[in-house]
């Protein structure tokens, strides 16, 4: 018998069938009994991904493409005889894989301290009476107790129920609270059986008793945790960049050094031994060493950012990712919407009343044709108001801790509480008044609940709310204008025309009636004789009250800014379809034309019919976990990088599917907080935006880093260029220590300071980079080659040829050795590193103007010039340090000659972004 076998076998059984398959009683089993099940069965705990030892995961940081690189080059410099060299590369390799280990580690932590989803004590009958136990030593066959605010524990039978009703939405992703009861009712869609309660799910309203039938990873919950933890995580669109990236620099490096290595042996007349150590030292020289710790910083940097905006990263290289989405599949509710019911209409025969203020706080009024009414001066809408506060069951507080709004109930009767709050209605006083003496608890036949008070001596009354069509053929009579009338069919076409303009926009309507009759001198015994069948009958009908749960304010820009940037977004829910499309017409996320495809519709699809549907509008609603699965699977095929949000054990799949899963941190359960990639620490969707501008941001601030280091390869590699096709005649000018000081020492620090740039204006204007482009794209090879590196190129050769100049020639030979000679090298390093303060600037921004941006906003920059201007000066007057990098003391005359040098590389290359803005808005953001 297959899981779901038992499962509807369980429904359908009485009680004393389940029990009696279980070996259980109505009081449950013994604490004996207990013991020898939990042996059997394992705790009632869901167990997570485990995933790589500490250990793994710490080594993991030294395996990838880029550190293997820097191993060889590492040892390559050892081998040509630059021991110095090989040690910096190599502890440039472990301070960025223990940095990278330690990020994620943090990111680990703070996952960690969200989990947090099964309760901790449950009321257990154990030896026939009701004890305090923790959730985890529940069995199958345990009897238990239930009320309103419980998470429930595992898969259970109800055996009693009063008034219950139960939040699936972790399960199902709906958002209205399903009712229960002990009579079997199989209901519509998965996990809908009137008679079965899951784990992971929450008591809203109340009281009940029931049986385990399955436990820890047996329990639905655990089912699909186990699928989600089954599926593996591929290599993020940045590591695998980066691993083409890595490719692409070897072959240029191993180029270089093979051109180098023959024209040494060509043009210099090098021995081959010689001429192999010195194509050796080209190579190192062309291997960015930065590049691995400044894209972690860079990431880390993003992370934090990120942590602050309320979006918490488990996985660096995730950030980037972000950055690439084209598509977001988003649940609606809570995170689209505020997951707080509220009123918004008032319907009575005779007005429509507008109710202001959104969410469970009273921050609102009641208005008529536009203008704010005092609710006791119109009667129908007090008498409204009355009915649903006395029927009703829940209480709105605020949470001390967080000063937010707590439900002790369900959110359609937390609305109903607010709405009496804005009519300024006092529960308390009207309870103490007139209190109630019978409840009729709603159910999933009649759509009703119903509550008795007693309003004097002689007289009680019958409060009465639920679904509109199961209410109005109860009702014989109608309110209008304070007085009660004999309903008529044109009152129940007025009614029912209300009822269906509300539901196409993707309202709910709670319809309002009452009835006084008189109290017997015996009122006890005459309501225990009262049936619901009695009660509800002979009804006044009052009103409707229109309800719906608010987007969040700042929604409305979040899916402009996806607009403006490309970005789809495709709304999946278990909600119904018109109030999912409602919602997303109204927040912008799709037109009126948008085709809504609900779950069943999803099912009867091929897969080449849903890829065509998906590059359409679309909206998906009525969606069971298998199916939100298939939708990212879909999207993938489709070549899109999809980011898909959830919060319920249900979206866990899809979100570990996904690019990028996005979990919600408060409402999230801890499966779905398991598979993602990013937690909303907010439960917001606008948080989502403002990660993948950081993604974004992340990304472009990497190819400035690689168009900036790059940059000085091509001044490195000029000098030995000369040295070499002179056949000699141009001693070196510039030394293998010399090009390690740039790219270790001075060029360090600005380029993390470009890894910290902020969101160039206008990057959400763009869309999402393609699958095929590459980091070192077209745009960087010819910036940092043909236009950054050309320029520095010839400055640098300049200053040596200055120096020589100034010492006689080209009268004399050039100088090979001596003060002249050290002097001369001195400059060209200098050159080099005052040409790259004009490039650290010029990198800050592809397009926009540097001083529009603001020349000093990024410190970061201007600290790592200042390090580079100390650095050099210190290498040039420090003995020892003076003779290991072939430097010497500059006098003023050399010093101007550096200090002026940025000046004009910065202009040059403000005229050049003034005219690519002019000729094309979008020349430099395009590859």
């Amino acid at each position: 018998m297959t899981a779901t076998d038992k499962r509807t076998q369980y429904a359908t059984q009485t009680s004393a069938e389940v029990l009696k398959d279980l070996d259980s009683t109505n009081t449950g089993i013994t604490e004996a009994e207990a013991q020898k099940r939990l042996a059997q069965y394992g705790e009632n705990t869901i167990t997570h991904t485990q995933g790589e030892s500490q250990f793994k995961a710490f080594i993991k940081n030294f395996g990838s493409l880029m550190a293997i690189l820097l191993w060889v080059s590492g040892l390559v410099a050892m081998i040509s005889g630059t021991m110095e060299l090989g040690i910096a590369i190599w502890l440039v390799n472990i301070i960025n894989g223990v940095f990278s280990f330690w990020q994620q580690f943090q990111a680990k932590k703070a996952t960690d301290s969200l989990m947090a989803m099964l309760p901790t004590y449950t009321q257990v009958y154990r030896d026939g009476k009701v004890q305090q136990k923790d959730a985890t030593a529940l069995v199958p066959g345990d009897v238990f107790l239930l009320q309103a605010g419980n998470a429930i524990p595992v898969d259970a039978r109800l055996l009693e129920a009063t008034s219950m009703q139960v939040d699936q939405s972790a399960l199902t992703g709906e958002s209205v609270p399903e009712s229960k009861e002990v009579k079997y009712d199989p209901g519509e869609g998965q996990f809908a059986e009137s008679n079965l309660i899951y784990a992971g799910t929450t008591i809203g309203a109340g009281t009940g008793k029931a049986v385990a039938i399955a436990t820890g990873m047996n329990t639905e919950f655990g089912k699909i945790a186990a699928l989600t933890q089954q599926q593996k995580k591929v290599k993020s669109p940045l590591a695998i960049e980066l691993d083409h990236l890595t490719r692409q620099i070897s072959m240029i490096a191993i180029a270089i050094g093979i051109a180098f290595f023959i024209s040494a042996i060509f043009f210099v007349h090098y021995p081959a031994a010689k001429a192999f150590i010195f194509a050796l030292g080209m190579i190192v020289a062309f291997i960015p060493e930065g590049l691995l710790p400044t894209v972690t910083l860079s990431l880390a940097q993003g992370v934090t950012r990120m942590a602050k905006k309320h979006a918490l990263v488990k996985d660096l290289n995730s950030v980037e990712t972000l950055g690439e989405t084209t598509v977001i599949c988003s649940d609606k509710t809570g995170t689209l919407t505020q997951n707080q019911m509220t009123v918004n209409h008032v319907w009575t025969r005779s007005k429509e009343y507008k109710i202001t203020g959104q969410g469970y706080v009273n921050n609102g009024h009641i208005e008529l044709d536009g203008k704010r009414v005092d609710p006791t001066t119109e009667p129908e809408l007090a008498l409204l108001v009355r009915v649903a506060s006395l029927n009703n069951d829940t209480q709105v507080q605020q949470d001390k801790d967080s000063g937010k709004p707590k439900i002790l109930g369900t959110p359609t009767e937390a609305a109903l509480v607010i709405l009496a709050e804005k009519a300024g209605f006092d529960l308390a006083a009207a309870t103490a008044k007139t209190p109630r003496l019978k409840e009729f608890p709603f159910d999933s036949d009649r759509k009703r609940m119903s509550t008795v008070h007693r309003l004097d001596d002689q007289t009680l009354m019958l409060c009465v709310k639920g679904s509109l069509s199961d209410t109005v053929h109860q009702c014989d009579t109608i309110q209008v204008d304070g007085k009660v009338r004999p309903i008529t069919e044109d009152d129940r076409r007025a009614i029912n025309a209300a009822n269906n303009k509300y539901a196409k926009l993707g309202l709910r309507s709670l319809a309002a009636a009452y009835r006084e009759f008189p109290a017997e001198a015996d009122t006890a015994s005459q309501l225990d004789k009262m049936t619901i069948e009695d009660a509800e009958n002979h009804l006044t009908f009052v009103g409707l009250t229109v309800m719906a749960d608010p987007p969040r304010p700042e929604i409305y820009e979040a899916v402009r800014k996806c607009h403006e940037a490309n970005i789809k977004i495709i709304m999946v829910t278990g909600d119904s379809t018109l109030t999912a499309k409602s919602i997303a017409v109204k927040i912008g996320l799709t037109s009126d034309q948008a085709r809504v495809v609900t779950g069943t519709e999803l099912d009867a699809m091929t897969e080449d019919q849903l890829q065509d549907t998906l590059k359409g509008e679309i909206i998906f609603a009525r969606v069971a976990p298998e199916q939100k699965y298939k939708i990212v699977s879909t999207l993938q095929k489709n070549g899109e990088i999809v980011a898909s949000t959830g919060d319920g054990v249900n979206d866990a799949p899809a979100l570990k599917k996904a690019d990028i899963g996005v979990a919600m941190g408060v409402t999230g359960t801890d499966v779905a907080k398991d598979a993602a990639d990013m937690i909303l620490t907010d439960d917001n969707f606008a948080s989502i935006v403002a990660a993948i501008e950081e993604g974004r941001t992340v990304y472009a601030n990497l190819q400035k880093f690689l168009t900036y280091i790059l940059t000085s390869n091509v001044p490195e590699a000029i000098p030995s260029a000369l040295f070499l096709f002179s056949g000699g005649l141009i001693p070196l000018p510039m030394t293998v220590m010399q090009i390690l000081t740039v790219d270790l020492g001075t060029d360090m620090l600005p380029a993390l300071g470009l890894g910290s740039e902020k969101a160039e204006p206008g990057i959400m204007h763009q869309p999402p980079r393609a699958k095929n482009a590459h980091l070192l794209s077209k745009r960087v090879i010819w910036k940092a080659f043909a236009w950054y590196g050309l320029i520095s190129s010839v400055i640098s050769t300049a200053a040596y040829f200055f120096v020589n100049y100034q010492n006689g020639w080209p009268n004399v030979a050039l100088a090979a050795s001596g003060n002249v000679y050290a002097r001369a090298t001195t400059m060209v390093l200098g050159a080099i590193v005052f040409s790259q303060i004009a490039n650290a600037l010029n990198c800050r921004t592809n397009m926009a103007s540097v001083f529009k941006v603001g020349l000093f906003s990024n410190r970061r920059v201007w600290y790592g010039i200042a390090f580079e201007i100390v650095l050099f000066a210190f290498l040039t007057v420090t003995p020892g340090v003076q003779e290991l990098f072939n430097t010497t003391v500059l006098n003023p005359g050399d010093w101007l000659f550096l200090f002026i040098i940025p000046f004009p590389i910065v202009l040059i290359e403000e005229i050049r972004k003034r005219l690519a803005r002019r000729n094309d808005p979008l020349a430099d953001a395009a590859d």
